[in-house]
């Protein structure tokens, strides 16, 4: 199959739409990128502090956890204080969720079969459907019921979808729709296995991740893979990468996966080449000054920064700023070759170059809108 430049392959699944605030999840709008705050949410300050530096790196969702009453007052007033969407992480106890929806809370994360009796089911969805906040059911491989374990031993894609079908069951009970659904585990297969399996059986949104898939490197790497496969295949609405890493590290990665697969387009998609010894210039050390530098752009553009002229003037025709290593470098602009570079400040030239193209391609984009 061809595809055009900038377009993706990929037919999405159809999904019901629910809004998490201001946020489209669903339907025809873009995946969702979420990630969660790890400050203790009694300290509202380092925790609003924490989720401005999530919003600003585009977060398009923050999720807080609210383990007890004092947490519940303390989320109401983190709320007070950002902009964007904010969802509870709430477990078994239904009085938090009732406050919460009280304070303005965007979205509830909360298992209906984990709260108790069906009065306090009925409860919680009545809170949620009086303020049209959606609710999240969050099913994870290392806390299923008691009775799926013993059925099936070990958590298996089957226990997982039972899990989830049980809590769906209820909302379904109470003729309450605006639900997302997650099924994660650790493992890779079994994750997407799940997902695949619940993907067919329900027409709400499905919240991707492979749950505490570890460190910065490790992470990125398996949720890469994972959430990968089932995007690919059109699955998921919206995506919380898991690292154990700064949660600002979450948002990047999920951007990231969904630019090399171009479904979103958010900042900069660097082409670089690894670089070997017919490069011309330092291609790790500028691509490493490049990216710290460039973080603040959101433009989506593709640069491409290649150390030789064996694939760098092919690579370079198709990105909006394109660098080919010569004697001296040669720049591309939207494709054709525009002017030389030496490699004395090329990080600053190329770093002028980028941010004058893309103000030039925000205003041309701002303008295309504009006209309809």
């Amino acid at each position: 199959m061809t595809v055009m430049h900038g377009e993706s392959p990929i037919k999405r699944r159809e999904s019901r739409k629910i809004w998490v605030g201001s946020v489209p999840v669903g339907g025809d709008a873009p995946i969702a990128v979420q990630s969660m705050t790890n400050t203790d949410t009694l300290d509202v300050m380092s925790t609003v502090a924490q989720i401005a530096r999530l919003e600003e790196a585009g977060a398009d969702i923050v999720r807080v956890s609210v383990p007890d009453m004092d947490a519940a007052e303390a989320f109401g007033k983190i709320k007070q204080h950002v902009n964007v969407p904010l969802v509870a992480d709430i477990h078994f106890d239904y009085r938090i969720a009732l406050r919460v929806a009280e304070l303005g809370v965007d979205c509830l994360r909360i298992n209906p079969g984990n709260i108790g009796r069906e009065d306090r089911v009925r409860a919680v969805v009545d809170a949620a459907r009086d303020r049209g906040i959606p609710i999240r059911i969050g099913v994870n491989a290392g806390s299923l019921e008691k009775d799926l374990q013993k059925k099936y031993g070990e958590p298996t894609p089957e226990a997982l979808v039972e899990s989830a079908l049980r809590h769906v069951e209820h909302l379904d009970r109470l003729d309450f729709q605006d639900f997302k659904v997650s099924v994660k585990a650790s493992d890779v297969f079994m994750a997407v296995a799940a997902y695949r399996q619940l993907a067919g059986q329900i027409i709400q949104p499905l919240h991707l991740g492979i749950t505490e898939a570890g460190g910065l490197r490790s992470g990125t790497v398996k949720s890469s893979v994972g959430l990968g496969m089932l995007l690919a295949d059109g699955i998921g609405d919206t995506i919380r990468i898991s690292l154990a890493a700064d949660p600002v590290e979450e948002v990047k990665v999920g951007f990231d996966i969904l630019k090399s697969l171009r479904l979103r387009s958010r900042g900069i998609n660097f082409i670089a080449c690894p670089s070997c010894s017919r490069q011309n210039f330092d291609v790790v050390k500028t691509m490493n000054e490049l990216e710290g530098r460039l973080e603040d752009l959101l433009v989506p553009m593709d640069v491409a920064v290649i150390g030789c002229v064996v694939n760098g003037p092919g690579e370079a025709k198709e990105a909006h700023v394109g660098l080919t290593g010569g004697t001296p470098n040669l720049i591309y602009i939207d494709g054709k070759p525009s002017h030389k570079l030496t490699n004395d400040n090329l990080v600053e030239q190329l770093e002028r170059l980028i941010r004058q193209k893309a103000a030039e391609k925000a205003e041309a984009d701002a303008a295309l809108i504009a006209r309809g």
